[in-house]
C-alpha cells in the first residue's frame, strides 16, 4: 500500500500544511522529550534555584524547559498555526 501527499507549494494553506507534515517527527521527538525527561530537569532546576521559590517558579521553569526543547529540534510553533 502506498500513499502519495500533494502539495501546491504556492497556495499558503497547502504550505503551511506541507510544513506540518515535514515537521511531524520533529515534533513527536518533542513531545517524547516533554513526556519522559521534563520532569526530572525542571524539578531539579527549580529545587537548585532558591529556597523561597514559588509554585508559580516551577511552572515558568516547565513552560521555559518546553520552548526550550521546541527551539531545540527545530519546532516554531507559529510557523505550524499562523
Amino acid at each position: 500500500m502506498k500513499a502519495i501527499l500533494e502539495f501546491d507549494l504556492d497556495d499558503a494553506d497547502d504550505r503551511m500544511a506541507h510544513l506540518r507534515c515535514i515537521k511531524s517527527t520533529d515534533m513527536a521527538i518533542v513531545l517524547w522529550k516533554i513526556l519522559t525527561n521534563m520532569e526530572e530537569s525542571v524539578t531539579y532546576e527549580v529545587n537548585n534555584s532558591k529556597a523561597d521559590s514559588e509554585p508559580s517558579d516551577g511552572v515558568y521553569a516547565a513552560f521555559c524547559k518546553i520552548r526550550e526543547v521546541c527551539h531545540e529540534n527545530g519546532i516554531n510553533i507559529d510557523d505550524l498555526l499562523c
